[in-house]
């Protein structure tokens, strides 16, 4: 009922203009605004970009740290503890603390070019919008590398001994034994949190909304956050087109997900 019935409601308001008094069936035409609505078109370019890149580069960064952590380094018991602390913190706090960070004149970011003599590079992140996108991205990447790293490390740590070990006595060296065994062994896992993170950040709306709310000029909107404009800020007063880019956005979401499950389905069963 508390999933369900939301769902269907949002697809019954994209057939209708809803009023706050009253309703009107307008059958498609809300379809068709959409697809000439530019700015929702830019939206899902920025969700796109942010789906596809940031689960790359924090599945592989926490690879690259949960291996380092198997690995038994010097401190490794600080640096579990210190890269998973981002996680447990809300996107509002993350959000104000990068706000911050990325301050144009006291900002730790611009401070530091300056200090080595980079003013150049020194520019408002936030503010900027060949920057802004990427700084956010930065974010959410920087965020969820800890969590990503647990999940991996707990992988590693679940690998048969007895398969480490025949390679060992093989005489197989680190990397051999990274390429041909933990990374096949692991692949399942990497795959599934590719996954959870690409629907994660087609969703991503709590950030864009504490730091730049889509701004500037557009650069960092959202599908989410254009969303909620649309039905709360804009005067409109209408809930039906907001429901229509919501089910849009619904059903290319599950296309997209159900299209990376496919292709990363298993081929063929791992045996060792």
């Amino acid at each position: 009922a508390l999933t369900a019935y939301p769902a269907l409601r949002t697809i019954w308001n994209s057939f209708h203009r809803v009023l706050p008094l009253r309703e009107e069936f307008v059958g498609l035409a809300n379809y068709a605004e959409l697809a000439r609505d530019e700015i929702f078109w830019r939206a899902v370019l920025n969700t796109i970009i942010w789906a596809s890149t940031s689960p790359l580069i924090e599945v592989t960064i926490a690879l690259l740290l949960a291996l380092a952590l198997y690995a038994r380094v010097p401190g490794a018991r600080f640096f579990r503890i210190a890269w998973f602390t981002p996680v447990l913190m809300s996107y509002v706090v993350v959000g104000i603390l990068w706000l911050w960070i990325y301050n144009y004149d006291w900002g730790p970011v611009n401070v530091a070019l300056r200090a080595l003599g980079l003013d150049a590079l020194a520019r408002p992140w936030l503010g900027d919008p060949a920057t802004a996108l990427p700084a956010l991205i930065f974010v959410t990447s920087w965020m969820w590398v800890g969590f990503n790293m647990v999940v991996l490390l707990a992988a590693l740590h679940s690998l048969p001994r007895e398969v480490i070990e025949a390679a060992e006595l093989d005489n197989c060296g680190w990397g051999g034994k990274l390429v041909f065994v933990i990374l096949p062994l692991v692949r399942a896992t990497v795959l599934n949190l590719i996954v959870l993170s690409f629907i994660g950040k087609m969703k991503i709306f709590d950030l864009v909304w504490i730091t730049t709310k889509g701004n500037p000029l557009w650069a960092t909107e959202t599908v989410s956050t254009y969303v909620y404009k649309r039905a709360f800020e804009w005067t409109t007063f209408d809930l039906g087109y907001p429901s229509t880019i919501a089910a849009v956005w619904f059903v290319i979401v599950l296309a997209l997900v159900l299209g990376l499950t496919w292709s990363f389905r298993q081929r063929g069963k791992l045996e060792y």
